[in-house]
């Protein structure tokens, strides 16, 4: 078999991965359709039953609870597909080629390591980020359209990711660290386990950090407030004698506002706080985590690019540097 040229690495790169576009693409379109499925037809269900049930005492909600769940799990497929993607770039793309001996071919017949990476790496880098930023794009009209149907708030996790540019920063970044993982272990079913293990203890630290990634609200009151509505708690207490003591568990004073009154007065409490992130919050947060994915993204490949061999090496004496 003859090395592809750097002139036709991008179809050899396509006509060797097809079954892969071929998942990703059908992926895609059963999800795209879904989600018109479900801000269509069963929308309209959905809607149907609510009109009802805000007139009748008795009523049927089993429409509006299957749109709720559905999109729920809708944006879950669409933020966690990247799990996929870090499982097919450790494998598939590089794991598998580096462990046969195909890369060092490609290499040794007029192909520099460095474009049949780049290569590897653009064309399905392409295709994700058109892939995902559709699957978006169709999941943020039917979010907005529905508020009342809706499951969950704008602070699910999933939700959180699949409603902005952070489900393709999540994919490009599955795509880099799996690259990475490939050539670190240079096996494909290593590669693949750290891959998948990596992406998912990258996704469980972003939730874990979200909340602290932009200032949050603090609101001080003199009796325990109210959270403003679709508003993201993140905090709340007592201030006695000038600081902050967070809840441990339910309110220290319960009750009516008699028995909370003497309740503060004997444990010193002055006052109440809550600290939150409104909804105007969302972007910021959600712009802020797409930036630190991308930036892991980034780092992963450049650490790829370096374990390269270099141009004039012979590649067949040794592991890349």
């Amino acid at each position: 078999m003859s090395a592809p040229t750097p002139a036709g690495l991008p179809r050899t790169v396509l006509r060797l991965h097809r079954p892969a576009l071929i998942v990703w693409s059908a992926f895609v379109a059963a999800l795209a359709g879904w989600q018109i499925w479900l801000n269509t037809v069963t929308s309209r269900a959905g809607e149907r039953e609510r009109l009802y049930c805000d007139h009748h005492e008795t009523c049927n909600i089993i429409d509006w609870l299957d749109y709720g769940q559905r999109t729920a799990l809708v944006a879950a497929l669409v933020c966690y597909s990247f799990l996929g993607v870090a499982a097919w770039a450790g494998a598939s793309l590089i794991g598998r080629e580096l462990e046969s001996g195909t890369a060092k071919l490609a290499w040794t017949q007029g192909v520099s390591p460095a474009r049949w990476l780049a290569a590897k790496l653009a064309v399905p880098a392409l295709l994700l980020t058109l892939g995902s930023t559709a699957l978006v794009l169709i999941y943020r009209r039917g979010w907005n359209a529905h508020p009342a149907l809706r499951d969950g708030d704008w602070t699910s996790a999933a939700t959180f990711v699949a409603r902005g540019p952070a489900a393709v920063a999540y994919a490009l970044c599955a795509l880099a660290v799996g690259t990475l993982a490939a050539f670190v272990l240079r096996r494909a079913l290593p590669a693949l386990g750290v891959s998948v293990a990596a992406m998912g203890a990258l996704v469980f630290l972003m939730e874990r950090l979200r909340p602290h990634l932009w200032p949050s609200v603090t609101r001080v009151t003199a009796t325990e407030g109210l959270l403003t509505p679709h508003a993201w708690q993140t905090g709340a207490g007592t201030i006695r004698d000038g600081h902050r003591v967070p809840y441990h568990g339910l309110s220290p004073c319960e009750g009516n506002p008699a028995q909370v009154g003497r309740c503060a007065d004997r444990l010193g409490i002055d006052g109440y706080y809550l600290t939150y992130h409104p909804q105007s919050h969302y972007w910021p947060l959600h712009l802020v985590e797409t930036g630190i994915v991308l930036a892991v993204a980034a780092l992963a490949a450049v650490l790829a690019f370096r374990r390269l061999p270099r141009r004039g090496r012979a590649v067949g004496k040794g592991s890349p540097a």
